[in-house]
């Protein structure tokens, strides 16, 4: 008697429907559970969620997600039956296999681990202004994988976890507010430091430092305006940065 339909394909569409399932209750769990609480917390609260509490909230969806997704694949792969012939198999190299495996998942798994270690200590949220390397912007997302920062020129960078973990990080969005903003402007080598400074302190800053000199000129660190009442707005130091700029050159101090 030949085989039916069933015995021929039954493990793959038990598997094929596991896979479907987990899916299923993934965003079931994603939209309706995880997504409505949300909700529900921004409509007791006035202001709504804080920036740390939307970046961890978006990394528990995502982890909930991804866990959920991973048991249907594994029951799914327990649907079949010549698996644990081919699992004997491999065991017989488990140490090649293992290294093998070892090697090729380092770079896939530390970039989830360093998203993860990213959500639990939090240098960074979501919506903060942020500089590493050279680069400067928003993090518009923060992912297991990825963080996304909106350079605000038209570019959306797309930076690795396990990068912004072990780089050098300036976040414009902490620390503390109420320090003036600082700016440096360069001077020719040969220029007058002392009507430099008259010609900054109309600007009202708060000091004026001689932060380095070299054979190609002097850097001056302005500090603007010191009032602890007030919050330092993002631009600051773009806009001190462009007045001192032209109080130099109204004073003629910026020719070579």
């Amino acid at each position: 008697m030949d085989p039916s339909f069933w015995d021929q394909n039954g493990d793959l569409i038990s598997a094929a429907i596991t896979m479907v399932v987990a899916i299923l209750i993934a965003l079931a769990v994603d939209r309706f559970v995880i997504g409505r609480g949300a909700r529900y917390a921004e409509k007791v609260t006035e202001t709504g969620i804080s920036r740390a509490g939307q970046t961890r909230l978006r990394l528990i969806r995502r982890l909930v997600f991804v866990a959920i997704v991973l048991i249907g694949a594994a029951l799914a792969l327990s649907q079949f039956d010549k698996l644990s012939k081919l699992a004997t198999g491999l065991l017989a190299a488990r140490a090649v296999l293992g290294l093998v495996l070892g090697l090729a998942a380092r770079q896939v798994l530390a970039n989830p681990i360093a998203g993860i270690l990213l959500a639990i200590t939090q240098p960074i949220r979501i919506g903060d202004t942020i500089e590493i390397g050279r680069e400067a912007g928003r993090v518009d997302d923060l992912t297991l994988a990825y963080t996304y920062i909106d350079t605000r020129d038209g570019r959306l960078m797309v930076v690795p976890n396990e990068i912004v973990v072990t780089s050098v990080v300036f976040n414009r969005s902490t620390g503390d507010r109420t320090a003036p903003a600082k700016a440096s402007v360069w001077l020719p080598s040969g220029a007058d430091v002392g009507k430099a400074r008259r010609a900054l302190a109309e600007l009202e800053a708060s000091s004026i430092e001689v932060a380095e000199i070299t054979p190609e000129g002097v850097r001056l660190e302005v500090h603007g305006r010191s009032d602890p009442s007030r919050t330092v707005m993002e631009g600051e130091e773009a806009v001190l940065r462009e007045r001192s700029h032209e109080a130099l050159r109204e004073a003629g101090l910026l020719h070579a």
